[in-house]
């Protein structure tokens, strides 16, 4: 039965005179079945496969579906569930270019359509905003979560420890526990589960720090070998890359270092890998790919095997997606579909890049998806893909 926008309440009506009132006074109360005619083992199985956006929609049809929805053990199979009953969705920090007011949005790939998020609960110390640039986003692809971290306040500079989760399968958000170092402009990256954050600031933070989800607890990791601002980050499997780029006047090649999470060590960067990263990267199916900063936005894969970045046809990232760019991977990994590049930009266009085969080489293959006229205003500054 699909999801109805009004309560469903099921009443039994019962004849006074065949039923005495001191016996209807003492009846059992009904059990609502969640979908009529089917055991609520299979009807929570159904619930399973309800994407996200409608859940708080699902909520409304009775009592019933949002004890369901709401359950622990509903949220824990639909985290075990992952991406065998859930589907990729384009999840996309962005902010107001005259308030700097921050919004999360997803998109729906299939259906192009668009889904605003709750307000993250930011914190609230003063009336300056936030600079938008200054977090750091990292996501659990597969247990549909996504977490912002860190930033800066607008008017005094000051770095700050914040954590915040969200969670599709609630649609979401809550505090985690704070950074213990505070940081901005720094690389966070996703490996094994757990949430990485290097870096940050000027170059001068060279501590790394390791959170846990499950127990909701930092921990210390390798520190970097030298401090660094991030320029952008990449986790390839279970390495996380972080390069500074190349700064005017660009007469020093950029520093970049690898964090090994088998080893808990980290290595400098390889020299044809830092000189090439010139713009913002995508994985796709374990894969490294930039998407250039210059000219008209040409895609180009890393060829870890030569320390070589390589061209790939298809031409740059079609005109009507016009910069900033936010850059993100989809699809491709165990268990995944879909090679897609997707480039958010301004006015939250989205190019999506499909990376296919071709003689001699990859070509992308690239479609756009226009921003509603309610989002002209928005500037994106993260993309992430989450299955929700």
């Amino acid at each position: 039965m699909p999801p109805r926008s009004e309560p469903v309440e099921t009443v039994v009506m019962m004849e006074e005179e065949e039923v005495p009132r001191r016996s209807m006074a003492a009846a059992p109360a009904v059990i609502e079945p969640l979908i009529p005619g089917l055991p609520d083992e299979v009807a929570e199985q159904c619930l399973l496969h309800l994407p996200f956006p409608y859940q708080p929609l699902a909520r409304s049809v009775s009592s019933a579906w949002n004890r369901a929805l709401s359950s622990p053990s509903f949220l824990r199979s639909k985290a075990e569930a992952s991406a065998a009953l859930s589907l990729p969705y384009l999840f996309v920090f962005a902010f107001d270019r005259a308030t700097l007011r921050l919004q999360w949005q997803a998109l729906d790939p299939r259906t192009r359509r668009w889904f605003v998020l709750p307000p993250m609960p930011l914190p609230t110390e003063g009336d300056a905003p936030l600079c938008p640039p200054a977090f750091a986003c990292a996501a659990l692809p597969c247990r549909g979560e996504l977490y912002v971290l860190g930033g800066m306040r607008s008017d005094t500079q000051s770095p700050l420890q914040t954590l915040l989760a969200y969670r599709a399968a609630t649609n979401s958000w809550y505090a985690a526990a704070p950074m213990p170092t505070a940081r901005c402009f720094f690389a966070a990256g996703a490996i094994g589960g757990r949430i990485f954050a290097a870096g940050g600031g000027d170059g001068g933070i060279s501590a790394v720090e390791c959170y846990d989800p499950a127990a909701d607890m930092w921990a210390p990791a390798a520190g970097m070998r030298r401090g660094m601002a991030r320029y952008d980050a990449a986790v390839v499997g279970r390495r996380m890359y972080v390069t500074e780029g190349w700064t005017w006047p660009f007469d020093l090649s950029p520093r970049g270092g690898v964090y090994d999470a088998d080893r808990d060590a980290w290595e400098e960067m390889r020299v044809g890998m830092r000189e090439g990263w010139t713009g913002a990267s995508a994985v796709v199916g374990g894969r490294l790919y930039v998407v250039s900063e210059c000219g008209d936005g040409r895609v180009k894969a890393y060829d870890e095997g030569s320390d070589v970045w390589r061209a790939v046809a298809g031409g740059g990232v079609p005109a009507e997606v016009r910069r900033p760019y936010a850059v993100s991977g989809g699809g491709g990994g165990a268990g995944e579909v879909g090679r897609e590049i997707y480039v958010v930009g301004s006015g939250l266009s989205v190019g999506v890049g499909t990376v296919v085969a071709s003689e001699g080489g990859e070509r992308v293959e690239w479609e756009v998806v226009k921003g509603p006229p309610a989002f002209a205003d928005l500037a994106p500054c993260n993309a992430l893909v989450l299955y929700a």
